[in-house]
């Protein structure tokens, strides 16, 4: 077997022992996202490195579209604003570039989803403090043991893996399953 052909079924055994595990996880993921879609509540995303990335491809995939023309569903990633985000940085410290983002922002009704891959990410930890401040849920998609994010989420998705790449990869299946359901439903 080549590796390109092993790491594709390690994928394909990592996902589906995802979806045996976190079966009633996600199906509840989707009722919170849906609830949040339906009310007009912003779904506000952040992450680090590759899972910023996925959030700011997740923010657009529900303002734009995902697979079918639909309204625009109010979305934003937190990740995206560079003068924000240094400014944060320079005078609080990186630790608060997304909290300080949801106590201007983030509203009842809304809902923050936070990718990380490790869970103990201090910036994504804070912003799942803010949110919860302000009455916001918390919706994580973690690996490994769901870190400290695990106890301060409404609900943590944690992909059965120790891989960055693999839980990276899985968050984002996931995500686009929902927002597909969520295209269809509203």
């Amino acid at each position: 077997m080549t590796p390109l052909l092993g790491a594709l079924r390690e994928l394909a055994a990592t996902a589906e022992r995802t979806a045996q595990q976190l079966e009633n996880d996600i199906a509840a993921a989707l009722v919170m996202v849906q609830a949040t879609v339906a009310r007009g509540g912003t779904l506000m995303f952040c992450g680090n490195g590759g899972s910023a990335a996925d959030a700011q491809h997740l923010a657009t995939e529900y303002v734009v579209r995902y697979m079918r023309n639909r309204r625009a569903y109010p979305a934003i990633a937190l990740t995206t604003d560079t003068s924000l985000i240094t400014a944060t940085g320079n005078d609080f410290g990186f630790d608060h570039v997304f909290s300080r983002q949801i106590e201007a922002l983030g509203k009842a009704g809304d809902l923050l989803i936070i990718h990380s891959t490790s869970g103990n990410s201090p910036n994504v930890l804070l912003a799942a403090d803010a949110a919860r401040a302000k009455g916001i849920p918390v919706l994580s998609l973690t690996a490994r043991d769901g870190g400290a994010l695990k106890s301060r989420s409404d609900l943590c998705l944690i992909v059965p893996t120790d891989r960055t790449d693999r839980a990276q990869e899985l968050h984002l299946c996931i995500q686009h399953a929902i927002c597909d359901a969520i295209e269809v439903t509203l």
